[in-house]
């Protein structure tokens, strides 16, 4: 084999496994100071566990004068990663992968950041009994970095 192809094959080798892993994300936060909205009521609360990833903070679901749902995210970090997603998960916790397929899920959005406080609009209609958990998931490896399990307010 001719050492140019050798050396183009390795090149093509070398930017499909960096666009797959995106190393470089590992060592770059994105950070989100996004401010608190006008906010009705607290719905459900909760702290976030790690998951594959140390994942810190809390959820907040908040109904806004207008009826509407926001998950607020605060204090939160995470690791950064590909494609990473916030869901709601139906199901009490998700502290592994399987759960988080299994349970089913909405996918509320590509995560804003990985530090710091954000805001997340709900779907209209969206079942607070079922969906009683947020993870932040990457799409790309079917990972949970971390999940928050979500209870009523005391």
């Amino acid at each position: 084999m001719n050492r140019t192809v050798l050396i183009a094959s390795a090149a093509v080798v070398a930017g499909a496994l960096w666009f797959a892993f995106r190393p470089e994300l590992l060592f770059v936060d994105a950070k989100v100071d996004e401010q608190a909205r006008a906010a009705t009521r607290v719905e459900r609360v909760g702290a976030f566990h790690d998951g594959a990833h140390e994942t810190r903070g809390m959820a907040t679901i908040h109904t806004l004068e207008d009826g509407r749902h926001v998950l607020r995210l605060s204090d939160f970090s995470t690791s950064n990663g590909p494609d990473v997603h916030v869901l709601l998960v139906a199901s009490d916790d998700a502290k592994d992968n399987e759960t988080v397929k299994s349970a089913g899920y909405i996918d509320v959005s590509k995560m804003k950041g990985n530090i710091g406080d954000q805001n997340y609009d709900l779907p209209a209609g969206i079942d607070l009994g079922r969906y009683r958990a947020v993870t932040i998931w990457c799409n790309r490896f079917g990972v949970n970095f971390g999940t928050a399990p979500l209870k009523s307010p005391s």
